[in-house]
């Protein structure tokens, strides 16, 4: 925007995101995570110094499969911790969610699109406790 100023309404269009994205997680539910990702989306991850790409089609194949976080009893520790807008049409979101033993924060590279914002990409760090 031209004042540097950004709005409430596209703050509280991404944080929605966001949190359709952290429920998606929680709640094993392929079609959520779905709807807050682009179709063309990718995810990077690195491993040994390697960078990985998945396309959106292939996590999301990946979660069917895998135990809902939700129905292992697990306590839901995820949030929101930060939201940087470059204008009115692209932000970086950082998230932290956990499906233990693992623990994630995600960078969530979202753009707005004719449909609304939608996360592009998402780069994720993974640490283990246990």
């Amino acid at each position: 925007m031209p004042d540097g100023h950004v709005t409430l309404p596209a703050l509280a269009a991404i944080e929605a995101v966001a949190r359709t994205y952290l429920d998606g997680l929680y709640e094993g539910d392929g079609a959520k995570i779905a709807s807050a990702f682009h179709p063309v989306a990718h995810l990077y991850n690195a491993v040994d110094g390697d960078v990985i790409d998945l396309p959106r089609e292939e996590w999301l194949a990946r979660i069917s499969t895998r135990p809902k976080p939700s129905g292992m009893g697990f306590t839901r520790e995820d949030r929101i911790l930060a939201i940087d807008m470059a204008g009115e049409d692209a932000a970086c979101v950082k998230v932290n969610c956990c499906i233990p033993p693992r623990y994630f924060t995600d960078f969530l590279l979202m753009l707005k699109t004719a449909e609304g914002w939608r996360i592009v990409a998402k780069s994720f760090h993974t640490d283990t406790r246990g």
